[in-house]
């Protein structure tokens, strides 16, 4: 395992590497111009019920581009979403598209993806088959790069995330999830209520790992996802213990010691990594004062404070594009002065 970590490792810095020219040439021009929102209508047979929107930046690294898809939360839209999140104007300097899928009012009134039924967030139906669908036929679009799509959600789309992650690792390089559940945390949605509410005990070496095992392709050994997992302390709607459980889940998935980490506090956010440090196969961000939402910096230019997306003094779109690789050199701050995360309800 320490082998395939270095490998890994090696096999991270040369994207990173060459990432970061494309990234010099992308800055010498006008990389902040606006790029353009699409629906695509036509692409499958959607079993989901899904809406499909493309952010296609004006400067795109393409052919061979990255993308990342990028799942809401409960109550929330796709776009409005990505752009108070500081995702568009991420997408614009990075040259990276962005799938955005939308859950739909019929399917949830809540409008959240329904990670906790299993005809929705089992592999080869429903709203996971929608997205895999939206992602092959971006892919066919758009000629982005198959072996560097990333996948980021929030909250249910977070817990949607995990699944899709467990269900097709081989069609994702890496995954962040922000305040969400473990794969198999929940088969109903009264027990997905009562898991958000409380995670209960940390799970025994190898009894979350199971859950994703079985959730992947038939006889499937790997490469598994890398994942960054995100969490407010002050999280009142999903128990941030879910955060620990979703860590120990794929470090057992990932063959690692749970005692072996690296460990970086800066202000209120607490960051832990294992595996190679250069390019974790795991990690987990704690941020203290936050409560339920995605975190951002508000004074960086393109985010906004919104409805679960909160002034947390750290720019999350940054530390996640940076963890897949998008953004090698981009250097991460921690404001310590930032606006009050109020807890709002969600999921």
């Amino acid at each position: 395992m320490k082998t395939a970590s270095r490998a890994l490792g090696r096999a991270v810095r040369r994207t990173a590497s060459a990432t970061g020219a494309a990234l010099a040439r992308m800055r010498g021009r006008d990389a902040a111009e606006p790029g353009a929102l699409t629906e695509v209508r036509a692409f499958g047979s959607n079993p989901g019920g899904l809406r499909m929107l493309l952010y296609a930046p004006a400067h795109t690294r393409a052919p061979g581009a990255p993308l990342i898809v990028l799942l809401h939360g409960c109550g929330q839209q796709a776009t409005e979403f990505a752009r108070t999140a500081g995702w568009f104007a991420l997408a614009d300097r990075l040259g990276v598209p962005l799938l955005l899928p939308e859950q739909r009012s019929e399917n949830n009134r809540g409008r959240c993806f329904n990670w906790f039924r299993p005809d929705d967030a089992r592999r080869g139906g429903g709203e996971a088959l929608s997205i895999r669908q939206m992602v092959a036929e971006t892919t066919r679009r758009l000629h982005t790069d198959p072996h560097r799509i990333f996948l980021v959600g929030l909250s249910a789309g977070g817990s949607m995330a995990a699944a899709l992650l467990a269900g097709y690792p081989s069609r994702f390089a890496a995954g962040a999830i922000v305040a969400g559940l473990p794969v198999g945390a929940a088969g109903t949605t009264l027990q997905g209520l009562a898991r958000m509410a409380n995670a209960g005990a940390a799970p025994l070496p190898g009894g979350w790992a199971a859950s994703v095992h079985e959730a992947a392709p038939p006889g499937y050994a790997g490469p598994w996802p890398r994942i960054s997992i995100w969490h407010g302390a002050l999280d009142r709607t999903v128990d941030p213990a879910n955060a620990q459980s979703l860590a120990l889940q794929w470090i057992d998935v990932h063959g690692l010691s749970p005692g072996t980490f690296h460990e970086v506090a800066d202000g209120g956010a607490h960051r832990r990594a294992w595996g190679d440090p250069a390019a974790p196969l795991v990690e987990t961000w704690i941020i203290e004062g936050m409560a339920h939402g995605f975190p951002i910096d508000a004074r960086r230019a393109g985010c906004e404070q919104a409805r679960w997306v909160l002034d947390a003094g750290i720019d999350g779109p940054a530390a996640m594009a940076r963890f897949f690789g998008l953004d090698p050199h981009a250097r991460i701050r921690v404001r310590h002065d930032p606006s009050p995360a109020l807890e709002a309800q969600a999921g």
